[in-house]
């Protein structure tokens, strides 16, 4: 495919803007936009997979918590609030569907009676395991067409990028 096949949305807008507004640099403009609607197309592609395993990307992201944390497998809300950025209401609202499924359960904190400690139940670790290797693939899937090195590349870029801002 030749340079002038690859042409999309996001140069006819740099086009017109250049036509329009010739005095501004906008090289960084194509590279923002085509991030944040490549993160648009994605939402969905990615978010599939969890739906066939009957989760929403927020209980994913729980689970998905509490597995990495290796065993036994549990944390305090507060703990995973943070790790996902979210408040406690919110998290206790995630908990509650997830217990309700019967993926987590609340168990006293034995180091503090006061406070309570989310564990995956066996079978949590079976759904997020199942969704974990399916997302795998599927993000596998979705880079698959970016010529051999430029993922690395990418990922690189992206990783830089986030660091100066983030």
């Amino acid at each position: 495919m030749s340079e002038q096949d690859e042409h999309d949305l996001t140069d006819v807008i740099l086009g017109q803007w250049r036509r329009e507004r010739p005095d501004l640099d906008l090289s960084a403009m194509g590279t923002l936009g085509r991030l944040w609607l490549l993160a648009e197309v994605l939402r969905p592609l990615v978010e599939e997979v969890f739906t066939r395993h009957g989760l929403r990307r927020g209980e994913f992201d729980v689970l998905a918590a509490l597995r990495r944390a290796g065993e036994p497998y549990t944390l305090i809300p507060s703990e995973l609030a943070d790790m996902l950025m979210m408040s406690r209401a919110g998290m206790t609202n995630r908990l509650d569907r997830l217990e309700e499924a019967g993926l987590v359960e609340r168990r006293l904190d034995p180091a503090d009676r006061r406070s309570f400690l989310v564990a995956l139940t066996p079978r949590g670790r079976e759904v997020i395991d199942a969704t974990m290797t399916d997302h795998a693939a599927n993000l596998r899937r979705l880079v698959s067409s970016l010529p051999p090195g430029e993922a690395g590349t990418l990922d690189r870029a992206l990783r830089t990028l986030l660091h100066t801002l983030g």
